[in-house]
């Protein structure tokens, strides 16, 4: 079940009319969001409830229900053909608890006992991405012009996006447009040390990743296909942090 807490009043919404606005306004009212994921096994009374909790390993059963939760989105993104519709993350929930309750509780996202876990810590998907390099040096360089954002860097994000979320054939094409670019971007910055050797890996990855493209438009692809859509994917991810490991 998904929810929407303390909206704005509809009617307000609907106003598009400009209205003046204090010097120094307080903060925006904003609406937040709550999902609430139920499992379809029961249990056996209040007491198995309370051992269920106290046992089970939350973080875990945090990550489970997101991937869950994300699937759904994902759904809901093309029912609606909504391209601004996306996944979310840990680290953008303001709380996360897990819990045990009745029927009529649970439906309304309330419990009888709950955990509330602490807050993730790391960046991307469940603090599994790989460190990125200089982030605030690179972002300093984009706003000032020293530097460029290069196309296969969008769409190797979003072939990470399809690879953490199983997609696993949105991945493969994804993956072979992304090389497509990174080989015709890439080669300007061979003289930087650690980019050259990367480079020679990315070319040597690439029949693999074709031939994955190939597979997920065939109708899908083996277990063997999608690690070696994922191996090519980090080497990617490689390239990029090789490009301004030295500075900018």
């Amino acid at each position: 079940m998904i929810a929407e807490l303390a909206a704005p009043e509809r009617r307000r919404l609907r106003d598009r009319r400009a209205r003046r606005t204090e010097p120094e306004p307080g903060p925006a009212a904003v609406a937040t969001g709550r999902a609430t994921l139920v499992d379809t096994v029961a249990l056996d009374g209040d007491e198995a409830a309370a051992r269920w909790l106290a046992g089970a390993d939350l973080e875990a059963l945090a990550a489970e229900s997101l991937a869950r939760l994300n699937r759904v989105l994902h759904a809901h993104r093309l029912s609606v053909a909504d391209p601004g519709a996306h996944e979310v993350l840990r680290e953008q929930a303001l709380v996360v608890r897990a819990g045990y309750g009745g029927g009529e509780q649970v439906a309304e996202g309330r419990w009888t006992e709950a955990r509330s876990l602490s807050a993730a810590r790391g960046r991307g998907r469940g603090g599994r991405r790989a460190r990125v390099t200089r982030p605030q040096e690179r972002l300093v360089a984009l706003l000032g012009g020293r530097d460029a954002p290069l196309v296969c860097e969008e769409l190797a994000l979003r072939a990470r996006t399809d690879v953490d979320a199983g997609r696993d054939r949105e991945a493969a094409l994804q993956l072979r447009a992304a090389f497509d670019a990174a080989l015709a971007e890439l080669p300007a910055y061979a003289d930087r040390t650690l980019l050259g050797e990367r480079l020679d890996a990315l070319a040597a990855a690439r029949k693999g990743v074709d031939d994955a493209a190939l597979a997920a438009l065939g109708g899908g692809l083996d277990e063997s296909r999608t690690r070696e859509v994922e191996h090519a994917l980090r080497r990617l991810e490689a390239a990029l942090r090789a490009r301004v490991a030295q500075g900018l």
